[in-house]
């Protein structure tokens, strides 16, 4: 028996026979998630809390492959989300200032997010964190 919900031309077939980039992108948008009423990529998370003293300077530490935490200078923190935007990998390292996904060599700024080494072209979206005292709250 036939799926009847198995569209007739597969990715590759459409993608390769679209002229206008229209119907390609018409059709990955139902290639998404099956969450109703969400569309944002954004992670939802409960906040997660973690010591300052675990954050070195000029480093950081990545959360359950949710969230990169980071201390640029001393006493200044900086959270974002831990997936790369190049091909939603999680990101791997926080070294030297710069945040790297291991899946296709992306790099990021660990001040600001911001890409410093493609394929990568969008920055990692900040998250709000919080610090009272020693804990840092992020989410």
């Amino acid at each position: 028996m036939a799926d009847q919900h198995r569209s007739p031309l597969d990715r590759r077939t459409l993608l390769r026979g679209a002229g206008s980039g229209v119907a390609a992108a018409t059709w990955l948008v139902g290639c998404g998630s099956d969450d109703e009423g969400s569309g944002s990529t954004e992670t939802q998370s409960e906040p997660t809390t973690l010591s300052a003293g675990d954050v070195a300077v000029g480093s950081g530490v990545i959360l359950d492959d949710t969230y990169v935490v980071t201390q640029p200078t001393e006493g200044e923190f900086k959270a974002f989300t831990a997936i790369c935007t190049h091909n939603g990998c999680p990101v791997a390292s926080v070294k030297d200032d710069t945040i790297t996904c291991n899946c296709h060599g992306s790099q990021y700024d660990a001040a600001t997010g911001e890409v410093t080494r493609g394929p990568a072209t969008e920055a990692l979206a900040e998250v709000a964190l919080s610090v009272d005292g020693d804990t840092l709250t992020v989410g």
